[in-house]
């Protein structure tokens, strides 16, 4: 059974045994009829509208020239590194160019959070200052995040000209529904200031309609698609980030933050949330016992999904294709920095493959193309770092991280340790050691393939999931240190997990960088480290321990989930 068939599912789809056992022994028809209508779904290809995204656009300021050599007053030393990383970035640009639409600033505009802790004081600082806009795009907001929801009430009355617009996932939103969720938690922020000010949008995936929409279980159901970017925006600036809106990500679950202040990459990106929140329904406070109602406003921009699904999707391919294209994305010029002062190109990447037909998405694009110019021998000097809190990268991805001439890398994965389904209950404690089976059969890839003295697996460890002091690990991302530089070059930062799913089923942002910048260059290189200091490296000889070997109980989840998975 070959590891990179299984799909990201397992850690959605198998939350509690109870789920699974209900639905399957219970309905063993259902079951398989599901399987077939799911199996045939795909065979319908979409024609792509017509219809143009009616977002704000704006004459594009020429950009300087890229990687352009150093001044003539520069010392030698100087010219030489400079001219030498510039033509090493040069086969990276030029397709990436043609590839995703970019905003080229300073790196100086970029600052690396650390922590949980800092993002989220960052987080409820930035909520504090705004005078104009709050945008929050997330999977979800805890339930009980109370203090959250008061700084954005603060911040609302204090400033009656600030609005905010916050969009997550409709299945996981709700799914606590009529009890406590983050809909009736949300709610009562539009009753408060009314419409005009605050709007809650859930997305709900095409992929979950009808049969399926009746009769799959909560949490198994969000297996067919969630709307999984995180985007948080606060008048001219915004954060990138893996990280969800909760306790956990805001005190013992490590991920990546990186705070861009620039008006056209928020504006940007504040244009792709208001498109996803113009597809997604509107929350309205209730008197049901929920606390809510979910509507679908008359004035979005397709059909329900869950009443013409295969319309919804021709809308909105017709209003997110030019979105996202290089060539037709609404791009601004409000950036005041000089134009020989930038130094680093920002690629916004998105995967939008379920409202996309055809799929033109732009990270998967991106990162092969990273991850195949790597494999130039030119390249045999330069290292990449690649981290997933979840260790299952897609096939394609798996086998370009093998393929590259780099040296000195590394993966970064949590710990079974450090995963949050540590000892959980039921069918989802076992995927903590599916994961270990996966990273040992890539750490046995690397060595089949003689790459064992120049790519390494670390395990990410902090203490014991359930005990006092213990951390998760959650980060996700990409570096690439060019040969001879001090740090690295090339940045993924977002809400993407690389894996299978996150190229089919979910909506994912990203922020890819690409910078000359020294400083930013060493915030990168520091990120690394700081990420590093937690790890351990583990080899083939660690996963033959006794204590490392994966039961059958573990191999037949992963058999089930590379079937149900196998068909979504």
């Amino acid at each position: 059974m070959d590891y990179i068939a299984i799909s990201s599912l397992i850690f959605t789809l198998f939350r509690t045994a109870a789920d699974i056992t209900t639905f399957l022994l219970s309905s063993p028809q259902r079951f398989s009829a599901m399987l077939t209508r799911t199996a045939s779904r795909c065979s319908t290809k979409l024609r792509a509208a017509l219809r143009q995204p009616s977002l704000r656009v704006a004459k594009q300021q020429p950009q300087c020239r890229r990687f352009s050599m150093p001044t003539a007053n520069a010392t030698p030393g100087a010219q030489s590194a400079a001219t030498s990383s510039a033509g090493m970035l040069s086969p990276f640009v030029s397709e990436l160019d043609k590839i995703a639409p970019s905003f080229r600033i300073n790196g100086s505009q970029i600052r690396v959070l650390q922590s949980p802790t800092e993002f989220y004081e960052t987080l409820k600082d930035k909520i504090r200052n705004a005078e104009r806009r709050i945008f929050l795009s997330t999977l979800y907001i805890g339930k009980s995040e109370k203090e959250l929801i008061t700084t954005l009430q603060e911040a609302l009355r204090s400033k009656p000209n600030l609005k905010l617009s916050i969009l997550t996932d409709a299945l996981r939103g709700t799914r606590e529904a009529p009890d406590p969720s983050c809909a009736s938690l949300l709610a009562p922020l539009v009753e408060e200031f009314g419409p005009d000010r605050v709007e809650i949008r859930m997305y709900h995936t095409p992929n979950l309609t009808g049969f399926r929409k009746k009769h799959i279980p909560k949490r198994i159901n969000e297996g067919w698609g969630l709307q999984h970017m995180k985007l948080y925006g606060f008048d001219d600036e915004i954060m990138m980030t893996g990280a969800n809106l909760s306790n956990d990500y805001f005190s013992d679950r490590q991920d990546r933050y990186h705070l861009f202040s620039s008006r056209d990459i928020t504006e940007y990106f504040s244009n792709l949330h208001d498109a996803v929140s113009s597809l997604s329904f509107r929350i309205d406070p209730s008197d049901a016992p929920s606390g809510f109602d979910m509507v679908w406003p008359k004035d979005n921009a397709a059909p329900s999904p869950l009443e013409d699904h295969k319309q919804f999707v021709r809308e909105s391919t017709g209003l997110l294709a030019g979105l996202i294209s290089p060539k037709t994305a609404p791009l601004t010029a409000n950036d005041s920095t000089p134009l020989e002062k930038r130094d680093t190109s920002v690629y916004m990447l998105a995967q939008f493959s379920q409202l996309l037909s055809p799929d033109t998405s732009t990270e998967l694009p991106a990162i092969t193309h990273i991850l195949s110019t790597l494999a130039a021998p030119q390249y045999s000097k330069s290292s990449w770092t690649f981290t997933a809190g979840y260790f299952n990268p897609a096939p394609s991805l798996t086998k370009l991280l093998l393929s590259t001439a780099s040296q000195n890398n590394t993966v970064i994965t949590a710990s079974p340790y450090a995963n949050g389904f540590y000892k959980s209950p039921g069918v989802s404690g076992l995927l903590p050691d599916a994961y270990t089976l996966l990273a040992r059969r890539f750490v046995r890839a690397v060595h089949e393939k003689k790459l064992d003295a120049s790519t390494v697996m670390k395990e990410w460890r902090k203490g014991t999931v359930g005990e006092p002091g213990a951390w998760t690990y959650h980060a996700k991302g990409l570096w690439v240190t060019l040969p001879d530089n001090n740090g690295p070059s090339i940045s993924l930062i977002g809400s993407s997990n690389y894996t299978k799913r996150s190229y089919s089923l979910d909506l994912e942002a990203n922020a890819l960088i690409v910078t000359e910048n020294e400083s930013l260059k060493k915030q990168l290189a520091n990120e690394q480290n700081w990420l590093q200091e937690n790890t351990t490296v583990v080899t083939r000889e660690d996963y033959a321990k006794t204590e490392r070997r994966v039961g059958l109980k573990v191999r037949i989840a992963m058999l089930i989930v590379r079937l149900v998975g196998g068909a979504l």
